[in-house]
């Protein structure tokens, strides 16, 4: 008996030996976007835990290959590409462009939004309150995509407006806060993305808003993988993967939570060879 025991008690601490090894060598996957709202790790870990769960299963990995990290603060984001050095990063195309040498990364896929990879920036006004972006110059702007202003600056505004200097920058983690205050007269102006703009029917107060600004479409950013932290294999094993996950049963209803139709697959990087020279300008 005494000879069977010392047989478990081995197998068990194997056992719990290469569970902690297992989970020494997860993958890290990244999740980073600035200006995401208020949404808390805590909040986010269900719904990216099942996206794991789909992935793996989707390419073959064992259960528990890959784990997350998530925060939509920006100096968290730069600290934990610094200290973890994630071999993949779900980001936003201005955080992509910043950390893309730096990273050695290279975008695997681009998520479709209403049939569309690419996204646009909108500056909202009251209807007859201004015409032009000049006439916004020292006015507020409120909205929740006003966090990575480098990205304003180069991209958006093609490098002609600094934002922090421009305007009066009045940051929201909502931005149907922002909406209302546009619609009550206490923001001058409101930044918002595609989905944003294209949610506005549905508020009581949509016909008092207008666009006075729009940017020119710049391409989105889904999953990015390192390089020099990931092999080729691996890199068309996630993007094949990503490519199955919003038509598959286990991951349909969370691209469908986020408003995403599928994710294309990026084969040539050229993709963002535009809003590369925007960014490198000087």
């Amino acid at each position: 008996m005494r000879g069977i025991d010392m047989m478990a008690k081995t197998t068990l601490i194997t056992l719990v030996t290469l569970a902690i090894l297992s989970q020494a060598h997860a993958t890290e996957i990244l999740v980073c976007y600035p200006g995401g709202g208020n949404v808390k790790p805590s909040q986010a870990q269900p719904t990216m835990a099942r996206m794991l769960s789909a992935l793996e299963s989707l390419g073959g990995w064992p259960a528990g290959t890959f784990e997350h990290k998530f925060t939509t603060k920006l100096d968290q984001c730069l600290k934990m590409l610094d200290e973890d050095k994630p071999a993949y990063v779900i980001t936003s195309t201005g955080l992509f462009l910043q950390r893309r040498k730096k990273d050695k990364l290279e975008v695997l896929v681009q998520p479709v939004i209403a049939g569309s990879t690419d996204e646009v920036y909108r500056i909202l006004v009251k209807k007859g309150s201004a015409s032009k972006l000049q006439d916004l110059k020292g006015k507020s702007l409120g909205g929740s995509l006003l966090t990575e202003s480098e990205f304003l600056h180069r991209i958006v505004f093609e490098g002609k407006i600094e934002p922090g200097t421009y305007f009066q920058l009045k940051p929201s983690k909502r931005t149907l806060r922002s909406l209302r205050k546009l619609a009550k007269g206490k923001l001058d102006a409101v930044l918002v993305n595609q989905q944003q703009f294209s949610a506005l029917s549905s508020l009581p107060f949509a016909a008092e808003i207008e666009p006075i600004f729009e940017s020119n479409p710049f391409p989105l950013v889904g999953l990015a993988a390192a390089t020099d932290r990931t092999s080729v294999q691996d890199r068309k094993r996630m993007a094949e993967a990503l490519g199955k996950l919003c038509k598959s049963a286990q991951g349909k209803d969370i691209c469908d939570m986020f408003g995403l139709e599928s994710f294309k697959p990026v084969t040539s990087q050229n993709v963002y060879i535009e809003v590369e020279k925007l960014w490198d300008r000087r």
